[in-house]
């Protein structure tokens, strides 16, 4: 069964993603300056995104969750399979690896991130 495997990101709107950024680091000492914080169990992402961004899909979500996967088709198979849609965008797919999205019950939207072998490597 496939599972999830970690938090790979939360990404949230900021009127100043930068001034945030300052904030967390001088605050919690969390370092975000690369837009990811490398744990103990993997990398997180953490990063805000422009207020008037529309990767979150409604114009009210604040925040989204991101869970890191090992094998993101399989887990797409998996959802499929119990009749959970999944949408993904070729877009959304880079060097840090693939994406797809899935929403929960109440509608909020929840990513799945497979990362690339290259992506393990950043700030670690």
């Amino acid at each position: 069964m496939q599972k999830v495997t970690g938090i790979g990101g939360v990404f949230f709107r900021a009127n100043d993603p930068k001034s945030l950024i300052d904030w967390y680091e001088r605050n919690l000492g969390v370092d975000i300056s690369k837009r990811t914080w490398v744990q103990e169990s993997g990398q997180t992402v953490f990063s805000p995104f422009d207020a008037a961004t529309d990767y979150f899909g409604k114009s009210t979500q604040q925040w989204m969750i991101c869970f890191r996967v090992n094998d993101l088709s399989a887990m797409i198979s998996q959802l499929e399979a119990n009749n959970i849609q999944v949408f993904q965008k070729a877009e959304w797919n880079s060097e840090v690896g693939k994406f797809a999205r899935i929403h929960d019950l109440e509608g909020n939207p929840v990513e799945l991130w497979q990362p690339s072998a290259e992506s393990a490597t950043i700030g670690g």
